[in-house]
């Protein structure tokens, strides 16, 4: 009889144990994901994860009355301080090494078994428990520390993630995220186009074919325009502004006279800040020496924060029939190769 209720004891560690290894073992959040998915499984454990910490609560105290009734059991049958090693070898096999083990088949179909059961236990609990959880709260607030110090953490986050075999952010996101968490370390000296390559247009040059086409064939949509010296910026010329120009004049009545400068020392933070102020699209940068040194634009600095080059110029969203020959290409893409998420059942060990 005394062999029978140990092993009715060990086992029900072993379920206790068991059950928290396989509600535990994918997060709310994606667990949520898999259900609305239609996967049988992530659905039949979410009845009982649904329930939080109230669930935790109770499959705790589930594992502590059996672990005491176990040590109790085997302190009346052998010495007490040996009956408490064999309760800590237990506990350091079932609560530290085997947790750390892949979960198995068994656990997952047991635990979606017993969750119906589970669920209406807690659908009566879970008001008592959340009553103590939120007194609790209000007097001792809890605050769970993110483990996080600064944004090479977060970087070092995104490229694990990157890493893991099941993650379904695309590599482009990360990407642009890690982008956008380094951009203000990079400095406009780092980022601008050299005075040396810049197309300068002279304040009294005429507009005729031969100039839009020396414009055009630049590569640039946006020219500084100086006067006299080709330090004596004046104003700032844009090629579609040229575009309609039929009646010749000088660059003079078709540039925009305000003229904005950032310091080649600058972050990229505070040139973005920068554009935001003043809807300026091209700044002059300077030296110290207040010496024009080169240009900025915003897809230069846009270019920096997404992670990827910009071109506004030669791109096909004017046109319909582009876009939407894209986007057919794309949902074809998808109905022959669908990419659904992952099943739960993919991540159990069989």
């Amino acid at each position: 009889m005394q062999l029978f209720i140990g092993i009715i004891l060990f086992l029900s560690t072993l379920f206790a144990v068991g059950l928290q290894r396989a509600y535990e073992h994918v997060p709310l959040k994606e667990l949520r994901r898999q259900a609305r998915a239609g996967d049988a499984l992530a659905q039949g454990l979410y009845r009982a994860v649904a329930y939080g910490y109230s669930l935790r609560v109770l499959l705790l105290t589930f594992s502590v009355v059996v672990n005491a009734l176990l040590y109790v059991f085997i302190a009346r049958t052998v010495d007490t301080w040996f009956a408490a090693f064999v309760i800590v070898a237990l506990l350091w096999f079932f609560y530290i090494w085997w947790p750390a083990q892949a979960v198995r088949q068994w656990m997952v179909r047991t635990a979606t078994y017993v969750a119906p059961a589970i669920a209406g236990l807690l659908q009566y609990l879970h008001p008592v428990i959340d009553r103590v959880h939120t007194f609790i709260r209000q007097r001792r607030p809890l605050h769970f520390h993110s483990g996080m110090y600064e944004v090479e953490d977060i970087i070092s986050l995104l490229e694990q993630q990157n890493q893991q075999a099941d993650n379904r952010i695309p590599q482009s996101t990360i990407h642009t995220a890690i982008a956008a968490l380094t951009f203000s370390d990079v400095s406009v000296a780092d980022t601008l186009t050299p005075r040396r390559v810049v197309h300068n247009v002279a304040v009294d040059e005429s507009v005729g074919p031969v100039l839009l086409t020396e414009l055009h064939n630049s590569g640039f949509s946006r020219f500084p325009v100086y006067d006299g010296s080709p330090d004596n910026i004046v104003g700032i010329l844009l090629l579609r502004d040229l575009v309609n120009a039929r009646k010749g004049g000088k660059i003079k009545a078709y540039m925009k006279p305000k003229v904005c400068y950032v310091h080649e020392e600058q972050t990229l933070r505070n040139a973005l800040d920068a554009v935001i102020k003043t809807h300026q699209q091209l700044f002059i940068v300077v030296n110290s020496f207040e010496e024009y040194v080169g240009v900025i634009s915003i897809e230069d600095i846009l270019e920096r924060v997404l992670g990827q080059q910009i071109v506004d110029e030669f791109d096909n969203y004017e046109s319909m029939r582009a876009v939407a020959a894209s986007q057919a290409k794309k949902d074809k893409k998808n109905h022959d190769h669908p990419a659904g998420d992952a099943s739960l059942s993919a991540e159990v060990v069989e």
